[in-house]
This record gives C-alpha cells, sequence and structure tokens, in this order.
C-alpha cells in the first residue's frame, strides 16, 4: 500500500494560484462538493480568519484526497517571504512538491526561493504553469525562465491551445489528445480525449519529440527507440519520465487554468505517475542518542520497525498543542508512549487526527509515510524527534533561516509580564523564527 501514497507540497511566489489549485484537486478528488473561492474566503486550506481577510495563505495547511486508488496528503503552503518558515518545515517531511508558476508573471523571486529550498532537502517537483487564461500569459516565456533562473531540463507534459483571451484548453502530450471540456458543463467534471486540432497538430509534434528527448536522458531504451525513429510505448514514456523525476535529471512540466478547471486533473495523473512514494525515498538517517561516538541508525517505511516519527508545526490551543507529525517507520496509536529524543521525556499520545483543512478526522492507527496531526504531547516542539522507548533515535532537527527583524516588546503593567511571557512562548513554540 505504501506505493499508493503520495506526500506533496504547493510551493509557489504569491498569487501564482496554489490555493486554487488545492481548491480544483479537492473538488476533481470528490472531497468537495462545493468549489471553494479565494476571493470569497471559503477555501479549506486558507481557514483563519486573517487569511480569508487577506486572501492570502499565511499558514501550511494539510490535507488528503483519493485519486484512483492512489492516496494524496497535500500541504498548501504561502507563497509571501515574510511565511518562508512554513515552507521549510513542510519540505522537510515532503516526499515530493508541486511548483506552481503564473503564466503571466514566470519564475518569480518566491518562486526561485521556494525551488532551491527543495533543491537542499533533495524534494523531487513536478512544474505546473497555471493562469494561461490571462491577458499576457507566456507559456514558452515562462519555460525560458525555468531553464535559466532554475537550471532545469525541462519534460513537457502539456501544451496550452491558446493563450490568454485565445485559450481553449491543453493538449496531453503523452496520449497526444486534446482534452475538451464541455462549455455547458456547470459542475466542470464533463471531459473528452479528443483528436488535437489542426492548428495545433505540428506544435505538438514539435513538443512530443522534444518530451521523448527530454525522457531519453533517463532510459537508454527509449533513447535507442528514438535513434531508431521507432514509435516509444506511453507506459516506458512514463516509466522513464518517472525516472528522471526522481533523480532530479528533468522536471516534467504541465499546464492549465485552475480557476477555469483546465489542466487540474492531468496534474492528479502526473503528481501519481511521477512523484515518488515513501518507498522511493531513501531511509531516514538519524543519530543514536547517548552514543560515544555518535553512531548512526536508519529507519525504513516499514510499519514492522520500530517507531520514529518528526514534529514539524505545532498550533497551540486552548485544551493544548495539536503537533503535527510525520511518520517515518513503525505505527502509531491513541494511547501509546512514545519518547521525546530532543529533551529525553516519555509522551503520551491522546488522539490522532487526520487534517484535511481546519476538519479533523480521527484515526486508529497512523502508518509509516503519513504526516498526522497528534494531541497529548505536552512537551514536544517543532523539530523534536518522537520514537519507540526501545529504540531511541534522534532525527535532524529543521534549519529555519535567520530572523531579519528584532522587536522587543513591553508590558504597560509590570502584572501583565506573566501573561505576555506565556503568550510569547506560545508564538515561539510555533513559530521558531
Amino acid at each position: 500500500m505504501l506505493d499508493k501514497l503520495r506526500n506533496i507540497g504547493i510551493i509557489a511566489h504569491v498569487d501564482a494560484g496554489k490555493t486554487t489549485t488545492t481548491e480544483r484537486i479537492l473538488y476533481f478528488s470528490g472531497s468537495k462538493h462545493k468549489v471553494g473561492d479565494v476571493d470569497e474566503g471559503n477555501t479549506t486550506t486558507d481557514f483563519d480568519p486573517l487569511e480569508r481577510q487577506k486572501g492570502i495563505t499565511i499558514n501550511s495547511a494539510a490535507v488528503s484526497i483519493d485519486w484512483g486508488d492512489t492516496s494524496i496528503t497535500l500541504i498548501d503552503t504561502p507563497g509571501h517571504v515574510d511565511f518562508t518558515a512554513e515552507v521549510e518545515r513542510s519540505l522537510r517531511v515532503l516526499d515530493g512538491a508541486v511548483g506552481v508558476f503564473c503564466a503571466v508573471g514566470g519564475v518569480e523571486v518566491q518562486s526561485e526561493t521556494v525551488w532551491y529550498q527543495a533543491n537542499k532537502h533533495q524534494v523531487p517537483r513536478i512544474a505546473y504553469i497555471n493562469k494561461l487564461d490571462r491577458t499576457g500569459a507566456d507559456f514558452f516565456g515562462c519555460i525560458q525562465q525555468m531553464k535559466d533562473k532554475l537550471g532545469i531540463l525541462p519534460a513537457i507534459c502539456a501544451l496550452p491551445a491558446g493563450e490568454a483571451n485565445q485559450f481553449k484548453g491543453v493538449i496531453d502530450l503523452i496520449k497526444m489528445k486534446f482534452i475538451w471540456k464541455d462549455p455547458k458543463d456547470k459542475t466542470h467534471v464533463k471531459y473528452e480525449l479528443v483528436d488535437i486540432p489542426e492548428e495545433y497538430k505540428a506544435l505538438a509534434e514539435e513538443y512530443h519529440n522534444h518530451l521523448l528527448e527530454a525522457a531519453s536522458h533517463a532510459d537508454d531504451h527509449l533513447l535507442e527507440l528514438v535513434l531508431e525513429g521507432q514509435p516509444v510505448p506511453e507506459e516506458m514514456l512514463r516509466k522513464a519520465l518517472r525516472i528522471g523525476t526522481l533523480s532530479g535529471k528533468l522536471t516534467p512540466v504541465l499546464c492549465g487554468s485552475s480557476k477555469n478547471f483546465h489542466g487540474v486533473q492531468l496534474l492528479l495523473d502526473a503528481v501519481v505517475d511521477y512523484l515518488p512514494s515513501p518507498l522511493d525515498r531513501p531511509p531516514v538517517t538519524g543519530l543514536i542518542p547517548k552514543s560515544k561516538n555518535k553512531e548512526e541508525t536508519q529507519r525504513k517505511p516499514d510499519p514492522n520497525e520500530p517507531f520514529a516519527g518528526l514534529a514539524f508545526k505545532t498550533i497551540s490551543e486552548s485544551t493544548g498543542d495539536l503537533v503535527f507529525v510525520r511518520i517515518y517507520s513503525g505505527q502509531l496509536r491513541p494511547k501509546d508512549d512514545v519518547l521525546n529524543t530532543a529533551n529525553g521525556r516519555s509522551e503520551r499520545v491522546a488522539r490522532i487526527f487526520r487534517m484535511m483543512g481546519d476538519r479533523r478526522d480521527n484515526l486508529e492507527v497512523a502508518g509509516p509515510g503519513e504526516i498526522v496531526a497528534v494531541v497529548g504531547l505536552k512537551q514536544t516542539h517543532t523539530g523534536n524527534t518522537l520514537c519507540a522507548p526501545n529504540a531511541p533515535i534522534a532525527l535532524e532537527d529543521i534549519r529555519f533561516p535567520e530572523p531579519v527583524i528584532a522587536q522587543a516588546i513591553i508590558p504597560d503593567r509590570s502584572t501583565d509580564e506573566t501573561k505576555l511571557a506565556d503568550a510569547l512562548g506560545k508564538l515561539v513554540r510555533d513559530d521558531p523564527t
């Protein structure tokens, strides 16, 4: 079952369309029956009142969906540089990511920042060029910027049929079909694969050959077929793109207009086809606490291994902290005792949730590769390792960028000092920057 699991993040510059893309993903997967809108302030992942008021993402939020027989945990991250710590902690625990780019703005400053953050954590990515219906959209200009600024080898898997007010839909370069959307369908779910319109056939053929050329960097057998002029089976092409994505040799590029429901289903197929499952990632390495020579040990994504997980985010609540944990090995159940190797204290898990924005679904057991929220941990903070008491391991901490502004807060009355210290303590626990 682990090969049918994906943990991915949506990363991008502000206003590239991350949250709208997430909403469309939730809609197409059947997790929502009514589509949320950023402008209306009713999206699933931007549930904080301030996020709804400003129309931006401030906190990273997790949702879980099913696409076919694959379970996808998706984290929508902020695009503003002020909240880059949220991106850093998310990338630390994710297996793959989708970089969203605005077809008008191209590769913007924060696009570069988050892309290089993902490079640091060696997270395989696919790219999605959004907003192709907007005036000034330039698909090929955006591709060129990705080559120049990000240094990637793009494997273009989809082409836009027109741009700006001429945008008609998306051409699938693997199946070599045009994805026709029924304009009369108000639910936006009726699509058909039809022949590519005559005006785009030559362009599609040219870029299909470019796609084969890019994929040949990852598969010698495919390269032989291309050189011999033989047809390349669709399954072999997908397999080569997956190998290239996981090794970092190439980046599949998709496109669409999330707001108008174009290209999102193809993006979900690409997440399943090209991004890694926990089994595709190397075993996590950590230190054995209190060992003389800082001995290393590993944990594989196996439910039979001792439990190990990393707390990557906390949210202070009136009833106690909600701690987000990425499980790397073993299983976690309510009432389990776990060891926090950062402070050497034992903690008891009260309840485990799968998060759906601000909705919480109770879990009886959570296994390797899952991202869950835990209640009952009193001494666990961001970056702490939780593990089985009889098999201790200390995973690498999460390193945050240094703050660029320092501020002092002084209470009006000395009697408020304790309250202020408690409030600041909660803030620092939730956001170490």
